[in-house]
């Protein structure tokens, strides 16, 4: 690094590999002295080498990195805005002179976590001894899925409680805001029913997924929390995809709890009951009016009888009168 007369600080071949997590914009890409990308190289040296060396103080850094204390303490203060390190009063072994006392910075949490971590190895490995102690095969694989289903016990107890609040409509929403909360980035929308027979109800998406790597060699993991979603949600649901078999992100399909009736046929029943026919004109509708047609309202079957045999009889002769003559044609009177 080489220093200007205004304190600005240039990038050297050694000081830009050095560069840590911190940078943003396109790898490679390169700035004028004091751009935004040197000020994230010239913080991600800052930050490692408080990791590599400890709490420091700005003037050790400035040492260090061969910098002067102005640029160090501005660097500093933005990496303390971020949350990255965070000022603590250095210790003092054996007598302390006078004056305050230096003023050292540390990495926070956060600021560790954005350096290398090896958790997905760790909880792997935890749980492949779980299986291989479990004596492994079938034995191993139910003693993860037991692992699996008692870690997320905690969550669903804190998922129930956030459910209860909300009518049972409302419920798949409030459950991706709890998981929002943890870190999943989760969003609940309707999924409408589908030409193939896929019944109407909702989908709930997972954007991230902080135990995908070792979801990957566990699914045990995914089976497990798919399990509480459908007793959180009192219905049945299925998973569709997940990130940790590489699909984009965590789908699982919650169906409607009180579907509909199919179209036509409310309550599930046949309306107006017909077995064959035109439902316009059902064969049970032309089989009573066979049987009371010309019976007036009121009037006992043997009226009934008694006028039919009479109607019947004055036809037979209206019938016989217009025949007759067709009968005798062409006969002789005398």
């Amino acid at each position: 690094m080489k220093k200007t007369a205004e304190g600005h600080e240039t990038r050297s071949a050694a000081g830009a590999a050095a560069d840590g997590p911190f940078v943003s914009g396109p790898a490679g890409q390169s700035g004028a002295p004091g751009g935004h990308d040197e000020q994230h190289g010239t913080r991600n040296r800052v930050a490692r080498s408080i990791l590599d060396h400890g709490p420091s103080t700005a003037a050790e850094l400035a040492l260090r990195l061969e910098l002067t204390q102005a640029a160090v303490r501005r660097h500093l203060d933005s990496l303390v805005g971020e949350g990255v390190v965070e000022p603590r009063e250095k210790r003092v072994y054996g007598s302390r002179g006078r004056g305050r006392p230096a003023k050292v910075f540390a990495l926070t949490d956060c600021g560790r976590d954005a350096f290398e971590q090896d958790y997905d190895n760790l909880a792997a490995d935890a749980l492949r001894w779980i299986a291989q102690s479990a004596g492994g095969g079938e034995r191993g694989d139910a003693a993860v899925a037991d692992f699996a289903r008692a870690r997320v016990a905690a969550q669903a107890e804190q998922y129930r409680r956030e459910l209860e609040r909300v009518p049972p409509e409302e419920r798949t929403r409030a459950l991706a805001e709890a998981l929002t909360k943890d870190g999943y980035a989760a969003t609940a929308r309707s999924a409408p029913a589908s030409a193939g027979g896929t019944a109407a109800g909702e989908q709930l998406c997972q954007h991230h997924c902080p135990v995908a790597h070792t979801a990957e060699q566990f699914p045990q993991l995914c089976e497990a929390e798919t399990e509480v979603f459908s007793r959180l949600l009192g219905t049945h649901v299925q998973r569709l995809a997940t990130i940790a078999h590489g699909d984009g992100v965590c789908t699982t399909f919650v169906p409607q709890s009180h579907p509909l009736p199919p179209a036509g046929r409310p309550g599930g029943s046949s309306a107006g009951g017909h077995r064959g026919g035109s439902p316009s004109q059902p064969r049970n509708v032309t089989e009573t009016r066979s049987t009371t047609t010309g019976s007036p309202a009121g009037e006992t079957p043997s009226k009934t009888s008694k006028n039919a045999s009479k109607t019947d009889n004055s036809r037979t002769k209206a019938s016989n009168a217009t025949t007759a003559p067709a009968n005798t044609a062409g006969r002789n009177p005398a």
